[in-house]
């Protein structure tokens, strides 16, 4: 089973491209995207990504403006062989140069929710730690992700009306490997199950970026942290080569979180950056507008990533983000766009957050139980 990027010399095992190197079925390659304007007012974000053991490609498209509604697409189809092709009805993604710029079509449908959006880098990809989560003997998660900064042009129509994007912030997230989607595995000895903390805070400045990434056990224990400074260049053309390693990590990172009571959800928090000679930069976010992970698959009750809907199907829903409950399971993941501060400077990004489980450090002793 060949595709066209069987003609490129970048195969790592002997089999075609299409053919993953695992068998394992939560085998997936996805890309993810967000965007938002540097008040917080409006947020989007987009997910395109196939799983080949499942046989299914899905996407997603959302957006939600302070005080409003979220809007959502939902997309799903039987998976192509050839990787280039990265449609789902009239979702559409067009990676126009690699490492540069990208577009993004979602055309007139029956949801009212469109969009014709481009995204252009201006970092290098910044590739995170391999992260790896098990239970018992099994990987539940083992992935490579990259995440790149830059900034979108183009509109979107929702039924609630319409939002030029002229240079609002984003980030680009590209990740591959295995992670838990779709419908649960079939039956066998119960699983031991887990909890975990997981946070993510890519951060525009006015002359850099800042990442963080922490997954942390029940009790609180780093499984991985890492941070990142990285420059930002004037436009596309004055990104060096991926070969070049421009940016910097950190020793270690931490974090502190005022969780708003009775939710999982962040009020207030401040990430450390820290270096090997223990001088420390704080960055503190104050949230500016809370955008809800379902509207994207994860954890949604119907759309979840990886499922099987069909041969091709679409959907679309909207929600009153405040009026949601906090701690039913779909609505805990969320990403909070905040303004950021370290004392002399200030930035905007997303702050995304999921904890799952009895988690010490909050607090939490249930599987959701919210602050107290």
């Amino acid at each position: 089973m060949l595709n066209r990027f069987d003609d490129y010399p970048i195969h790592q095992t002997p089999e075609p491209i299409a053919h993953p190197a695992s068998s394992d079925r939560n085998v997936y390659d996805r890309t993810w995207f967000n965007g938002y304007t540097a008040d917080g007012s409006a947020y989007f974000g987009i997910g395109i990504a196939i799983y080949p053991h499942r046989r299914v490609m899905d996407c997603a498209f959302s957006v939600v403006q302070r005080d409003g509604r979220q809007h959502c697409f939902y997309g799903s189809r039987l998976a192509p062989l050839e990787r280039t092709d990265m449609q789902v009805g009239p979702f559409r993604l067009e990676v126009i140069e690699p490492m540069r710029r990208a577009r993004v079509v979602l055309d007139d449908n029956s949801t009212g929710i469109s969009c014709d959006l481009t995204f252009s880098a201006r970092t290098s990809g910044i590739q995170e730690a391999r992260q790896i989560l098990t239970d018992g003997q099994r990987k539940i998660m083992d992935a490579t992700r990259f995440a790149q900064f830059g900034y979108w042009d183009g509109t979107i129509s929702h039924p609630d009306g319409d939002i030029t994007v002229s240079n609002w912030h984003g980030t680009k997230d590209r990740s591959w490997g295995i992670r838990g989607v779709g419908e649960p595995d079939t039956a066998g000895a119960p699983s031991q199950g887990r909890g975990f903390f997981f946070l993510w805070t890519p951060v525009h400045w006015d002359d850099h970026v800042t990442h963080t990434m922490f997954f942390d056990d029940m009790e609180g224990n780093a499984i991985v942290r890492e941070g990142i400074v990285a420059p930002k260049f004037a436009g596309e053309a004055d990104i060096p080569e991926q070969l070049v390693e421009v940016d910097h990590h950190t020793a270690t990172v931490n974090h502190r979180i005022r969780y708003e009571k009775g939710t999982r959800h962040m009020e207030y928090a401040e990430v450390d950056l820290v270096e090997l000679d223990g001088s420390t930069r704080t960055l503190a976010f104050d949230p500016l507008i809370r955008f809800q992970m379902k509207g994207l698959g994860y954890g949604h009750p119907v759309w979840k990533q990886g499922a099987w809907m069909g041969e091709l199907a679409t959907h679309g829903e909207s929600f009153v983000v405040s009026e949601l409950n906090p701690l039913l399971p779909e609505h805990v993941h969320t990403q909070q766009i905040c303004r950021v501060t370290d004392g002399s400077r200030e930035g905007v990004g997303a702050f995304e957050l999921v904890v799952i489980g009895p988690y010490s450090p909050a607090g939490f002793t249930q599987f959701l139980d919210g602050a107290r």
